[in-house]
Protein backbone atom coordinates (compact mmCIF):
# COMPACT_ATOMS: atom_id res chain seq x y z
CA UNK A 1 0.00 0.00 0.00
CA UNK A 2 1.07 3.63 -0.35
CA UNK A 3 3.58 4.73 2.28
CA UNK A 4 4.76 1.18 2.92
CA UNK A 5 8.54 1.02 2.93
CA UNK A 6 11.10 -1.76 3.18
CA UNK A 7 14.36 -1.91 5.07
CA UNK A 8 17.19 -4.44 4.94
CA UNK A 9 17.18 -5.54 8.56
CA UNK A 10 16.13 -9.08 9.35
CA UNK A 11 12.93 -9.97 11.20
CA UNK A 12 13.47 -12.18 14.27
CA UNK A 13 12.12 -15.71 13.79
CA UNK A 14 8.53 -16.31 14.79
CA UNK A 15 9.75 -18.88 17.31
CA UNK A 16 11.36 -16.06 19.31
CA UNK A 17 7.96 -14.91 20.54
CA UNK A 18 7.50 -15.15 24.27
CA UNK A 19 6.23 -18.44 25.63
CA UNK A 20 4.87 -19.12 29.06
CA UNK A 21 5.60 -22.29 31.07
CA UNK A 22 3.04 -25.04 31.11
CA UNK A 23 2.27 -24.43 34.75
CA UNK A 24 0.30 -21.18 34.48
CA UNK A 25 -2.09 -19.34 36.72
CA UNK A 26 -4.83 -21.70 35.55
CA UNK A 27 -3.04 -24.62 37.23
CA UNK A 28 -2.86 -22.68 40.48
CA UNK A 29 -6.52 -21.77 40.07
CA UNK A 30 -7.56 -25.41 39.68
CA UNK A 31 -5.50 -26.42 42.73
CA UNK A 32 -6.97 -23.59 44.80
CA UNK A 33 -10.51 -24.52 43.77
CA UNK A 34 -9.86 -28.15 44.73
CA UNK A 35 -8.70 -27.15 48.21
CA UNK A 36 -11.64 -24.78 48.49
CA UNK A 37 -14.05 -27.54 47.46
CA UNK A 38 -12.74 -29.93 50.10
CA UNK A 39 -13.01 -27.30 52.81
CA UNK A 40 -16.49 -26.37 51.61
CA UNK A 41 -17.65 -30.00 51.75
CA UNK A 42 -16.43 -30.34 55.33
CA UNK A 43 -18.07 -27.06 56.29
CA UNK A 44 -21.36 -28.02 54.62
CA UNK A 45 -21.35 -31.39 56.34
CA UNK A 46 -20.92 -29.80 59.75
CA UNK A 47 -23.46 -27.07 58.97
CA UNK A 48 -26.21 -29.31 57.62
CA UNK A 49 -25.97 -32.05 60.26
CA UNK A 50 -25.92 -30.75 63.85
CA UNK A 51 -25.64 -34.29 65.12
CA UNK A 52 -22.47 -34.70 63.12
CA UNK A 53 -20.91 -31.77 64.94
CA UNK A 54 -21.71 -33.31 68.29
CA UNK A 55 -20.54 -36.71 67.13
CA UNK A 56 -17.33 -35.26 65.74
CA UNK A 57 -16.68 -33.28 68.89
CA UNK A 58 -17.33 -36.29 71.08
CA UNK A 59 -15.19 -38.50 68.88
CA UNK A 60 -12.26 -36.14 68.91
CA UNK A 61 -12.65 -35.45 72.63
CA UNK A 62 -12.84 -39.14 73.42
CA UNK A 63 -9.93 -39.87 71.11
CA UNK A 64 -7.78 -37.22 72.74
CA UNK A 65 -8.65 -38.53 76.21
CA UNK A 66 -7.82 -42.04 75.16
CA UNK A 67 -4.55 -40.91 73.63
CA UNK A 68 -3.66 -39.02 76.79
CA UNK A 69 -4.50 -41.96 79.00
CA UNK A 70 -2.70 -44.41 76.78
CA UNK A 71 0.40 -42.25 76.62
CA UNK A 72 0.57 -42.14 80.41
CA UNK A 73 0.31 -45.88 80.62
CA UNK A 74 2.82 -46.62 77.89
CA UNK A 75 5.64 -46.61 80.43
CA UNK A 76 4.06 -49.50 82.32
CA UNK A 77 2.71 -51.71 79.60
CA UNK A 78 3.47 -50.04 76.29
CA UNK A 79 2.68 -52.93 74.03
CA UNK A 80 -0.68 -53.61 75.65
CA UNK A 81 -1.75 -49.98 75.71
CA UNK A 82 -0.61 -49.44 72.13
CA UNK A 83 -2.80 -52.31 71.04
CA UNK A 84 -5.81 -50.79 72.78
CA UNK A 85 -5.07 -47.41 71.21
CA UNK A 86 -4.92 -49.01 67.77
CA UNK A 87 -8.25 -50.68 68.43
CA UNK A 88 -9.79 -47.35 69.43
CA UNK A 89 -8.50 -45.70 66.27
CA UNK A 90 -9.81 -48.55 64.13
CA UNK A 91 -13.17 -48.32 65.85
CA UNK A 92 -13.32 -44.59 65.20
CA UNK A 93 -12.47 -45.10 61.55
CA UNK A 94 -15.10 -47.83 61.26
CA UNK A 95 -17.73 -45.53 62.79
CA UNK A 96 -16.78 -42.74 60.38
CA UNK A 97 -17.07 -45.04 57.37
CA UNK A 98 -20.41 -46.28 58.59
CA UNK A 99 -21.66 -42.71 58.89
CA UNK A 100 -20.46 -41.89 55.36
CA UNK A 101 -22.23 -44.96 54.00
CA UNK A 102 -25.48 -43.86 55.61
CA UNK A 103 -25.15 -40.39 54.09
CA UNK A 104 -23.64 -41.51 50.80
CA UNK A 105 -26.38 -40.26 48.46
CA UNK A 106 -26.65 -36.94 50.24
CA UNK A 107 -22.90 -36.37 50.02
CA UNK A 108 -22.93 -37.19 46.30
CA UNK A 109 -25.73 -34.69 45.69
CA UNK A 110 -23.90 -31.99 47.66
CA UNK A 111 -20.69 -32.68 45.72
CA UNK A 112 -22.48 -32.31 42.39
CA UNK A 113 -24.11 -29.05 43.46
CA UNK A 114 -20.76 -27.65 44.58
CA UNK A 115 -18.58 -28.81 41.69
CA UNK A 116 -20.82 -28.27 38.66
CA UNK A 117 -20.95 -24.43 38.91
CA UNK A 118 -17.20 -24.22 39.48
CA UNK A 119 -16.47 -26.59 36.61
CA UNK A 120 -18.73 -24.72 34.22
CA UNK A 121 -17.16 -21.39 35.20
CA UNK A 122 -13.68 -22.77 34.52
CA UNK A 123 -14.60 -24.36 31.19
CA UNK A 124 -16.43 -21.31 29.91
CA UNK A 125 -13.71 -18.98 31.20
CA UNK A 126 -11.16 -20.66 28.95
CA UNK A 127 -13.08 -19.59 25.81
CA UNK A 128 -14.23 -16.14 26.82
CA UNK A 129 -15.33 -13.83 24.04
CA UNK A 130 -14.50 -10.66 25.95
CA UNK A 131 -12.12 -8.22 24.28
CA UNK A 132 -8.52 -9.00 25.12
CA UNK A 133 -8.89 -12.25 27.05
CA UNK A 134 -6.36 -15.01 26.73
CA UNK A 135 -6.77 -17.84 24.22
CA UNK A 136 -4.79 -20.41 22.38
CA UNK A 137 -2.04 -19.32 20.00
CA UNK A 138 -2.95 -19.87 16.35
CA UNK A 139 -0.53 -21.54 13.99
CA UNK A 140 1.12 -19.25 11.46
CA UNK A 141 0.70 -20.00 7.78
CA UNK A 142 4.08 -21.39 6.53
CA UNK A 143 4.22 -18.91 3.65
CA UNK A 144 3.49 -16.03 5.99
CA UNK A 145 6.13 -17.32 8.40
CA UNK A 146 8.72 -17.15 5.64
CA UNK A 147 7.71 -13.58 4.87
CA UNK A 148 8.02 -12.68 8.55
CA UNK A 149 11.61 -13.92 8.50
CA UNK A 150 12.44 -11.57 5.65
CA UNK A 151 12.78 -7.82 5.48
CA UNK A 152 11.19 -5.52 8.03
CA UNK A 153 8.20 -3.45 6.98
CA UNK A 154 8.04 0.18 8.01
CA UNK A 155 4.76 1.82 9.11
CA UNK A 156 2.88 3.92 6.54
CA UNK A 157 2.85 7.71 6.64
CA UNK A 158 0.35 8.94 9.28
CA UNK A 159 -2.95 10.16 7.92
CA UNK A 160 -4.13 13.73 8.60
CA UNK A 161 -6.08 14.04 11.88
CA UNK A 162 -9.16 15.32 9.99
CA UNK A 163 -9.44 11.88 8.37
CA UNK A 164 -10.67 10.50 11.68
CA UNK A 165 -13.21 13.24 12.46
CA UNK A 166 -15.51 13.12 9.46
CA UNK A 167 -19.25 12.79 10.02
CA UNK A 168 -19.27 9.21 8.72
CA UNK A 169 -16.45 8.17 11.06
CA UNK A 170 -17.81 9.93 14.15
CA UNK A 171 -21.20 8.23 13.72
CA UNK A 172 -19.54 4.82 13.99
CA UNK A 173 -16.64 5.64 16.34
CA UNK A 174 -17.49 8.81 18.31
CA UNK A 175 -14.37 8.66 20.53
CA UNK A 176 -11.91 7.97 17.76
CA UNK A 177 -10.43 11.48 17.63
CA UNK A 178 -8.56 10.88 20.91
CA UNK A 179 -7.27 7.41 19.96
CA UNK A 180 -3.55 6.63 19.74
CA UNK A 181 -2.26 5.51 16.33
CA UNK A 182 1.49 5.51 17.00
CA UNK A 183 2.98 2.35 15.49
CA UNK A 184 6.07 2.71 17.68
CA UNK A 185 4.00 1.95 20.78
CA UNK A 186 3.00 -1.45 19.40
CA UNK A 187 4.86 -4.66 20.16
CA UNK A 188 7.41 -5.28 17.38
CA UNK A 189 6.22 -8.81 16.58
CA UNK A 190 2.60 -7.71 16.42
CA UNK A 191 3.38 -4.61 14.36
CA UNK A 192 5.27 -6.63 11.75
CA UNK A 193 2.45 -9.14 11.39
CA UNK A 194 -0.12 -6.38 11.05
CA UNK A 195 1.98 -4.50 8.48
CA UNK A 196 2.37 -7.71 6.51
CA UNK A 197 -1.42 -8.12 6.51
CA UNK A 198 -1.77 -4.52 5.29
CA UNK A 199 0.71 -5.24 2.49
CA UNK A 200 -1.06 -8.43 1.40
CA UNK A 201 -4.46 -6.72 1.48
CA UNK A 202 -3.14 -4.11 -0.93
CA UNK A 203 -1.21 -6.39 -3.25
CA UNK A 204 -3.66 -9.32 -3.35
CA UNK A 205 -7.05 -7.62 -2.98
CA UNK A 206 -6.53 -3.92 -3.70
CA UNK A 207 -7.55 -2.65 -0.25
CA UNK A 208 -5.68 0.22 1.39
CA UNK A 209 -5.84 -0.03 5.17
CA UNK A 210 -5.28 2.34 8.08
CA UNK A 211 -4.95 1.85 11.82
CA UNK A 212 -7.72 3.45 13.87
CA UNK A 213 -6.31 2.74 17.31
CA UNK A 214 -3.32 0.81 18.60
CA UNK A 215 -1.96 1.27 22.09
CA UNK A 216 -4.68 2.24 24.56
CA UNK A 217 -3.99 3.59 28.04
CA UNK A 218 -5.73 2.01 31.08
CA UNK A 219 -7.63 5.25 31.63
CA UNK A 220 -8.99 5.24 28.09
CA UNK A 221 -9.87 1.54 28.35
CA UNK A 222 -12.01 2.26 31.42
CA UNK A 223 -13.56 5.24 29.64
CA UNK A 224 -14.60 3.07 26.70
CA UNK A 225 -15.89 0.34 29.02
CA UNK A 226 -18.03 2.93 30.81
CA UNK A 227 -19.57 3.87 27.45
CA UNK A 228 -21.37 0.52 27.38
CA UNK A 229 -21.02 -3.12 26.40
CA UNK A 230 -21.64 -2.17 22.76
CA UNK A 231 -18.20 -0.53 22.83
CA UNK A 232 -16.16 -3.02 24.89
CA UNK A 233 -16.57 -5.44 27.79
CA UNK A 234 -12.93 -5.21 28.85
CA UNK A 235 -11.63 -2.85 31.51
CA UNK A 236 -8.08 -1.70 32.19
CA UNK A 237 -5.45 -4.39 31.60
CA UNK A 238 -8.10 -6.85 30.39
CA UNK A 239 -7.35 -5.88 26.79
CA UNK A 240 -4.27 -6.47 24.66
CA UNK A 241 -4.45 -2.81 23.65
CA UNK A 242 -2.77 -1.91 26.96
CA UNK A 243 0.26 -3.99 25.97
CA UNK A 244 0.60 -2.85 22.37
CA UNK A 245 -0.59 -6.24 21.15
CA UNK A 246 -3.89 -5.19 19.54
CA UNK A 247 -5.16 -2.72 16.96
CA UNK A 248 -8.43 -1.62 15.38
CA UNK A 249 -8.19 -1.07 11.62
CA UNK A 250 -10.35 0.07 8.71
CA UNK A 251 -10.17 0.72 4.97
CA UNK A 252 -9.30 3.74 2.86
CA UNK A 253 -11.34 4.47 -0.26
CA UNK A 254 -10.71 7.63 -2.27
CA UNK A 255 -8.79 9.05 0.69
CA UNK A 256 -11.65 8.53 3.16
CA UNK A 257 -12.04 6.02 5.98
CA UNK A 258 -14.70 3.38 5.47
CA UNK A 259 -15.75 1.71 8.74
CA UNK A 260 -19.46 1.02 8.24
CA UNK A 261 -20.42 -2.65 8.24
CA UNK A 262 -23.39 -1.78 6.01
CA UNK A 263 -21.02 -1.19 3.10
CA UNK A 264 -20.72 -4.44 1.03
CA UNK A 265 -17.25 -3.42 -0.18
CA UNK A 266 -16.08 -2.94 3.42
CA UNK A 267 -17.64 -6.21 4.59
CA UNK A 268 -15.82 -8.11 1.84
CA UNK A 269 -12.64 -6.41 2.98
CA UNK A 270 -13.22 -7.38 6.60
CA UNK A 271 -13.63 -11.03 5.62
CA UNK A 272 -10.41 -10.99 3.61
CA UNK A 273 -8.67 -9.07 6.38
CA UNK A 274 -9.72 -11.67 8.97
CA UNK A 275 -8.44 -14.55 6.82
CA UNK A 276 -5.06 -12.92 6.29
CA UNK A 277 -4.76 -11.90 9.93
CA UNK A 278 -5.38 -15.45 11.10
CA UNK A 279 -2.87 -16.78 8.57
CA UNK A 280 -0.34 -14.47 10.23
CA UNK A 281 -1.06 -15.96 13.67
CA UNK A 282 -3.32 -13.15 14.88
CA UNK A 283 -6.74 -13.40 16.49
CA UNK A 284 -9.54 -11.67 14.59
CA UNK A 285 -12.42 -9.98 16.39
CA UNK A 286 -14.85 -11.00 13.67
CA UNK A 287 -15.10 -14.46 15.24
CA UNK A 288 -16.14 -13.19 18.68
CA UNK A 289 -19.65 -13.27 20.10
CA UNK A 290 -19.56 -9.47 20.12
CA UNK A 291 -18.05 -9.16 16.65
CA UNK A 292 -15.38 -6.51 16.11
CA UNK A 293 -14.39 -6.89 12.44
CA UNK A 294 -11.55 -4.37 12.46
CA UNK A 295 -9.85 -5.73 15.59
CA UNK A 296 -6.83 -8.04 15.59
CA UNK A 297 -4.51 -9.02 18.42
CA UNK A 298 -1.46 -11.15 19.11
CA UNK A 299 -2.23 -13.17 22.21
CA UNK A 300 0.67 -13.81 24.55
CA UNK A 301 -0.37 -16.14 27.43
CA UNK A 302 -0.20 -14.54 30.85
CA UNK A 303 -0.30 -10.97 29.54
CA UNK A 304 -3.81 -9.77 30.30
CA UNK A 305 -5.69 -10.36 33.53
CA UNK A 306 -9.19 -11.81 33.86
Amino acid sequence: MSGLRWSNSVQPPVSDLRREPVLTERTMFIFSMLVFFLLLCCGAWLLLFPASRDQLGQSWGGLLRRVDGRMRGLGRDGAHQAGQLGGAVRAGAFNSLAFLRRRFLLMIAASVLLTVPVGLAWLLGGNSMLDGFDGSQREVNPQVAELLKGELLAPPVPLPPLTFTTVEVVQVRPLLDSANRNWRLLDDAFAQRLLLVFKMMKEQHGYDMAILEGYRSPERQNLLAAAGSNVTNARAFQSYHQFGLAADCAFLRDGKLVISEKDPWAMRGYRLYGELAESAGLHWGGRWAMMDFGHTELRVPGTVRK
